[in-house]
Parts: C-alpha cells; sequence; structure tokens
C-alpha cells in the first residue's frame, strides 16, 4: 500500500464520504472513489460498506485502519523530525491562535520576526479551534489553556488583563441603569469562561443581546452600541469608540500558553519566534 493510498484511505475512513474526504485531500471526487476500489480490488474484499449515515468500514477496513494509521504516525513523525532538524532561518512557519491574539498581539512580533528573517513566512491559522500539533496542523500554538496533548512543549507565556468595555453612549447608561444596557457574550461552548460568569454575576438583570466565538466581533457590535462585553486589554483599548469601565471592579485575567510538538524544538525559525514572543511579553 502507497503513502498516497494510506492518506486516501484514512480520508474516507474519517470523512465517511468520498466527496467530503476529496475536499480535505485537495483532490478530485474520481480520484478518491478510483484509489479505494483499487485499494479493494487489492484486498479482494470490501473495506467500506454504505448506509444512510454514510460510508462505514467493513470487518476487513476496520483491520486495515489500525495499520493505516500506524503508517500515518510514522510518517508524521518522521516529517516533525525532519522539520525540527531544520536549521535555516527560512521556510513557512504555521501559528494557531485565537483571531484577536494573532491581530492585537502576535502582529508586531510577527513583523520584526519577519523584519529579521526575510525567509520566515508565517501563516497563521486564526481560530478558536484547537489544532492538533501532532499531525502539524501548527508548528507552535498560542492558547488561554494548557494543553494536554502527549509530546507536547509547553509554557506560560504571559497573564492578559481583561477590561469591561462599551460605546460611551453604553458607558453612561450602565452608570445610571446596568439592567438596561445587554451583555454580548461568548456563545454556549465557550460559557464556562471566567469572564461569562463575572458579567452575569456582576449585572444579573442585563439582558443577553448577542453571543460570538469571536473577541473582534464582539468588540464591533460594542462600538455599534449594541451593549458591554468582556474584552483582552490589547484588543478593547486598540478599538476606537470604546471605552473601558472599571467602575465595577475587574474582570478575571487569562493566561497564554504557548506549545509546540517536542520533535520541532530544533526548528530554528520556530525558536526565533518564540525568543521575540518572550522579549515583547516582557517588555508589555
Amino acid at each position: 500500500m502507497e503513502w498516497s493510498d494510506v492518506r486516501i484511505f484514512l480520508a474516507v475512513a474519517r470523512c465517511r464520504s468520498l466527496g467530503e474526504a476529496a475536499r480535505t485531500l485537495g483532490v478530485s471526487h474520481p480520484t478518491v472513489g478510483r484509489r479505494i476500489k483499487a485499494l479493494e480490488d487489492e484486498a479482494e474484499q470490501a473495506l467500506f460498506r454504505r448506509t444512510k449515515d454514510g460510508l462505514v468500514l467493513t470487518d476487513t477496513g476496520d483491520a486495515v485502519l489500525a495499520l493505516a494509521e500506524s503508517m500515518e504516525n510514522s510518517g508524521l513523525a518522521m516529517e516533525r523530525r525532519l522539520a525540527g532538524n531544520h536549521e535555516r532561518l527560512e521556510g513557512v512557519l504555521r501559528i494557531s491562535s485565537a483571531e484577536w491574539f494573532a491581530g492585537y498581539v502576535l502582529a508586531p512580533v510577527l513583523t520584526e520576526l519577519t523584519r529579521r528573517h526575510p525567509a520566515i513566512v508565517p501563516e497563521v491559522i486564526a481560530s478558536y479551534r484547537l489544532l492538533d500539533l501532532s499531525r502539524r496542523e501548527a508548528d507552535v500554538a498560542f492558547r488561554i489553556v494548557p494543553f494536554t496533548e502527549p509530546d507536547i512543549v509547553q509554557r506560560r507565556l504571559m497573564r492578559m488583563s481583561y477590561g469591561l468595555y462599551g460605546s460611551a453612549a453604553s458607558a453612561l447608561a450602565m452608570q445610571k441603569n446596568p439592567a438596561s444596557v445587554g451583555l454580548i457574550l461568548m456563545n454556549s461552548a465557550q460559557s464556562h469562561f471566567p469572564d461569562v460568569a463575572w458579567m452575569l454575576e456582576q449585572f444579573p438583570m442585563s439582558p443577553r443581546v448577542f453571543s460570538s466565538t469571536s473577541r473582534a466581533v464582539q468588540a464591533q457590535m460594542c462600538v455599534q452600541g449594541m451593549g458591554l462585553a468582556v474584552l483582552p486589554r490589547p484588543l478593547g483599548d486598540a478599538i476606537s469608540g470604546l471605552q473601558c469601565i472599571e467602575t465595577f471592579g475587574q474582570p478575571p485575567g487569562r493566561d497564554i500558553w504557548v506549545g509546540y510538538h517536542q520533535d520541532l524544538r530544533h526548528m530554528d525559525r520556530l525558536r526565533a519566534l518564540l525568543d521575540l514572543a518572550d522579549q515583547f511579553a516582557r517588555q508589555n
């Protein structure tokens, strides 16, 4: 079985659809279909069966899955090790972080990185989804929660302060009657965040008027006068039209963690980024 066929087999097993697997891999639907048929012809048995919920593995396919995942893990380990031994300060550096952190905290770090090392090309994957570093979905990740995956080198980078923000009109209305101003919150998947609990405790009579996974979107809704939101200080302080309201105390801060797979610990372009991030964190 060739590595390209292993990738196709695993994509179909995970996506449960030829079309979705093709989109994930960036190849055509017929190509995926042909390769799966070739694998089944080679095995002389069906690897998948069609159900109303999509393609599912047969018993034979299930047995092949363990072998295919073992090949994938070996290939990924080799890829990480080779990338980690790359000593030249050049190439793409894939960085995972929240959108606001990339735009308002990492931006000056990345600008300085490329000024010093023009051959490094940062690629920011701005998403609240926690990417899998062992699969090289990113080389390095910045998060507000510690890493739990094995083989990840991590450390606390900084403590991030948060503030309560609103437009001038919202801030004035809040001083007069807090119940008259709406709350802009994280969505239900992030409802356990400390700042959400803080807002609900501080303003129990205020209505919930908007929610989003994006702090940047929350900030813009504040500017529009929809209500108040707890925002990271680098974001809230940078947005024209927002005021930091300190009358009600300070929302809880969050630790920012940075992590990368141990196989990449010798990657010079990664180390250059981390050194600059540490430097900017100390200065700010």
